[in-house]
């Protein structure tokens, strides 16, 4: 049997996707990646897949490079002939459902998140709704890695109910992000990943960690993340040394070792306005570190509030800076407790071994039934 893999990078694919993948090599199963190539294509050789690179325009919804797109992956589809097709991210799960459909492959879609194009609305909405209403008629699966997400698809008539679930993310895994010994940073540390956009709320955690500094609370507000110059809501590079300059943040850029800095943090926050599932705060969480996040989809469904970290209102300056002036004046024992509940959480409904497990049915069940 032949999988094929498709997404909007190879960065993606093999920091996301590698349990689903090693599960697939594992059962006897040939996988395709295709992606456009990035520094990460050659691992995904040496992790057991074929890659295949196709070009694709991540950012906008220009419709002449849109259709070629489609026309691209359909063409690809014929001539590689995969007995199943996963994508994943926008473009992907639009025209390569519609290609995959027109040829009669099976293949599921996996909507990892809704984007800034369902946070602001805009005339551009109208067009996507309908480009999901008409490629979501192919996949066998649609997953989604929210209820909130799936029942925005519902209330729009974009999907069949009967054709959906609901993952937890793409997963963590569990051996690779593990807790270590407790220990307090100096001075209190907090930590936000993320791509540098406005709607990861990192004007707020900048604002938030201004507004601290002036009540004279010492603590330090780092962020690792990398700027996306192809998106308009990006924080520019003069923003974030204006922050650093201030004494603000402390901007350490993109990191290579994720575990590492969230090791050395003692919170990790992200003040996000929607998310899919958020990652780095799982990534967190199973790493045994208290979160803040905001109470929005996505973002909700991974915080007890008290229990695993605090939340905080969305696009809320002072609702953030009150989050984070009680989790430094919280006494070190609760804070670890925190951490252990949030690792507890991961354990029970963000295993990656769940993800892998349904696309694991979806696949099999196609071909012994």
């Amino acid at each position: 049997m032949r999988v094929a893999i498709v997404i909007n990078t190879s960065w993606n694919i093999y920091n996301y996707r590698q349990g689903l993948i090693k599960s697939l090599i594992n059962s006897g199963i040939e996988v395709i990646a295709i992606a456009p190539e990035d520094a990460f294509s050659l691992k995904l050789i040496e992790l057991g897949c074929s890659f295949i690179p196709i070009k694709m325009d991540n950012k906008g919804m220009n419709p002449l490079k849109d259709l070629s797109l489609f026309f691209r992956l359909f063409f690809l589809y014929r001539k590689i002939k995969p007995d199943y097709i996963l994508h994943y991210t926008i473009k992907p799960n639009v025209f390569g459902s519609i290609a995959a459909g027109f040829l009669r492959i099976p293949n599921i879609s996996n909507v990892s998140g809704l984007g800034t194009i369902f946070i602001r609305q805009g005339i551009i909405l109208f067009l996507v709704k309908h480009l999901y209403t008409f490629a979501f008629r192919f996949p066998q699966k649609v997953f989604f890695q929210n209820k909130d997400d799936q029942q925005l698809f519902f209330d729009l008539k974009l999907v069949n109910p009967q054709r959906t679930d609901v993952l937890p993310g793409s997963g963590i895994n569990l051996f690779k992000y593990k807790p270590l010994p407790f220990k307090i940073a100096k001075p209190f540390t907090f930590l936000l990943i993320a791509r540098l956009l406005t709607d990861k709320g990192i004007i707020e955690y900048a604002n938030a960690s201004k507004l601290l500094k002036e009540k004279g609370i010492e603590f330090q507000s780092n962020i690792v993340g990398f700027f996306d110059r192809s998106s308009k809501y990006n924080i520019s590079k003069e923003e974030i040394e204006n922050w650093v300059n201030q004494n603000q943040i402390v901007f350490n850029g993109e990191s290579q070792n994720i575990v590492e800095e969230i090791e050395k943090s003692d919170c990790v926050v992200l003040p996000s306005y929607r998310e899919g599932t958020p990652r780095s705060l799982l990534e967190a969480m199973a790493m045994g570190k208290p979160i803040i996040t905001t109470n929005v989809p996505g973002c909700k469904e991974v915080i007890a509030n008290g229990v695993n970290g605090f939340i905080c209102e969305p696009k809320n300056v002072e609702s953030l800076a009150n989050a984070m002036e009680e989790m430094i004046k919280l006494k070190p024992e609760l804070r670890f407790k925190m951490g252990q509940n949030g690792r507890q959480i991961v354990e029970n409904r963000f295993d990656e071994r769940i993800v892998v497990e349904k696309y694991m049915i979806e696949i099999f069940t196609k071909f012994t039934t």
